[in-house]
């Protein structure tokens, strides 16, 4: 059985090598993760336990929240973590941070949307013999009492706003509401939630049924595609600069030398949940 989820997908079609080092070589980067992924993943893990402790009808102060960013912060940064980004300092990080998080603590307090799970773990069997599978983790999901939708949120902490176009054409959500119809029904209606932290705003966006089914025949294809790729060359990009692997790249590094990592392994479903919720 073959496990994918959005963001390997999106590996593979942006860097066909970067897909060979983490998911087939399954290598140990040596380059620690960014400052930027470091915000992200702090952020989202701060919004989680809010709204846990909404769910057991708790609402912490905002001080409270920074309180718990602030020590989640310390606990987990190092300071070789690179910052790609020249003109930001490790402060300037942890600031944009406590903004993001104060600016959405004051809009949505006191967080009555009747939130129902948060980081949620999704699986869809994309073909009838289950050797396809998608795994994946949602932010948060709500049940809008009013509208009797239930609600895919996903937080993201980048400075840039997706086009209308990317978000239309974005697969993450879409995926999660394939996985949501299938818990609640394919007739339930499903709205997914961009939350862009950097400009205090969201984007919300309806799949039907038949747009999300032609997308589960693209993931086959793609993930078809994946299994009979047998060359992996490396795709130059802005993204390289963000690249855990960059150092071992030979477009980076021509001719270096490297030795696998073969008693160092991922958790592959630990590393898919933390790319998710970047």
């Amino acid at each position: 059985m073959a496990i994918y989820s959005n963001s390997k997908i999106e590996t593979f079609e942006q860097c066909r090598l970067k897909f060979k080092y983490r998911y087939i070589e399954k290598i140990v980067p040596e380059i620690a993760k960014g400052i930027e992924a470091h915000l992200g993943d702090m952020v989202h893990r701060t919004l989680e336990w809010l709204y846990i402790q909404v769910m057991k009808n708790t609402i912490p102060s905002v001080n409270d929240l920074i309180s718990f960013y602030s020590e989640k912060w310390q606990e987990i940064y190092s300071p070789d973590m690179p910052i790609v980004n020249k003109t930001m300092t490790t402060k300037d990080y942890f600031n944009r941070g406590v903004e993001f998080l104060v600016n959405y603590y004051t809009k949505y307090h006191p967080f009555q949307d009747n939130t129902i799970a948060t980081e949620k773990r999704i699986e869809i069997n994309l073909d009838e013999t289950g050797d396809k599978k998608l795994i994946g983790y949602i932010d948060r999901l709500v049940h809008n009492l009013e509208s009797n939708e239930i609600e895919i949120h996903d937080y993201k902490t980048g400075s840039s706003i997706m086009a209308k176009e990317k978000v239309e054409n974005s697969r993450q959500l879409s995926i999660y509401s394939l996985a949501i119809k299938e818990m609640f029904g394919k007739e339930k209606n499903i709205c997914m939630i961009w939350h862009f932290l950097a400009h205090d705003m969201k984007i919300c966006l309806r799949k039907n049924n038949e747009e999300l089914e032609n997308l589960k025949k693209e993931l086959i294809g793609i993930i078809n595609l994946i299994e009979e790729t047998k060359d992996f060359p490396p795709s130059k990009s802005q993204l390289c600069y963000w690249c855990e692997y960059m150092n071992i790249c030979p477009v980076w590094n021509k001719g270096i030398k490297r030795e696998k990592q073969e008693e160092l392994k991922f958790n592959e479903e630990e590393i898919e949940k933390k790319l998710e919720e970047l």
